[in-house]
């Protein structure tokens, strides 16, 4: 099942803004803005993508997760399906649930 978006859409409903990113680089880094935050408006997704020192390679690499998480929105999760323990589970639980009755009952005081 191939899920098409129309991206052009998605740029049209997206805000793009330049950040400044942490990290090693001092008066270089400070003066750049490196990082990408990509914002889709209708769905409230938002991406960052800092990993780069380039802009073009982080605007990429946003577009690209934006795209894959939109489409990651759109698959239905699976139904789940509800189960029910075994009856060998209850007769463990049970069998279990005696022996620790059984062991308090017997720290109690002797009876006379």
């Amino acid at each position: 099942m191939t899920i098409h978006l129309d991206e052009d859409q998605i740029r049209k409903e997206t805000l793009e803004d330049f950040i400044r990113v942490g990290g090693p680089g001092g008066q270089h880094k400070n003066k750049n803005e490196t990082g990408v935050r990509l914002r889709h408006i209708p769905t409230g997704v938002v991406v960052t993508a800092t990993e780069s020192r380039s802009q073009a390679r982080n605007r990429v690499m946003a577009w690209e997760r934006l795209i894959a998480k939109l489409k990651a929105r759109l698959k239905k999760p699976k139904r789940r399906r509800k189960t029910k323990p075994t009856r060998a589970s209850k007769e463990r639980r049970l069998d279990a649930k005696r022996k620790t009755s059984e062991k308090k009952k017997s720290r109690g005081r002797p009876e006379v």
